[in-house]
């Protein structure tokens, strides 16, 4: 059983569903790219994707420290290659709250937790990652 369907809508739009919810994101070429930009693009996916699989591997660490990080944020850039088009840096700025003062050790274990996540690994080495940390 695949785990995502997707579809092309037409127009430069895609709408992937993931099979085993049912839940289904639309994507859009950039208005840079032909076009409309009015959902997200595969790339903004990949820099998501990245930023998402950071703050879930932090939370399993945050989660087994007793650590509560709700309320923890992020903020994404991604900033694209011209030739060939690709994704050359993906900037992640992390806003850390706690219900806890965090000791040092439980910092780097957080930052640690993020810098490897499967998707920081699975990324191409040239695709510049820059993670940057606020606690």
């Amino acid at each position: 059983m695949p785990t995502i369907e997707t579809e092309y809508k037409g127009g430069l739009r895609t709408q992937a569903t993931h099979v085993a919810s049912g839940n289904a994101i639309l994507t859009d070429a950039p208005v840079d790219n032909h076009g409309k930009g009015e959902a997200f693009s595969p790339t903004d996916l990949t820099s998501a994707s990245l930023g998402s699989c950071m703050m879930t591997i932090m939370g399993i660490v945050a989660e087994r420290e007793g650590i509560d990080l709700a309320g923890t944020t992020m903020d994404i850039t991604k900033t694209m290659a011209a030739s060939p088009r690709r994704i050359a840096k993906i900037e992640v700025s992390f806003s850390v709250k706690s219900n806890v003062p965090l000791t040092d050790e439980q910092r780097q274990k957080l930052q640690n937790a993020a810098r490897t996540c499967p998707v920081a690994l699975s990324l191409h080495p040239d695709i510049e990652q820059v993670v940057n940390f606020a606690f």
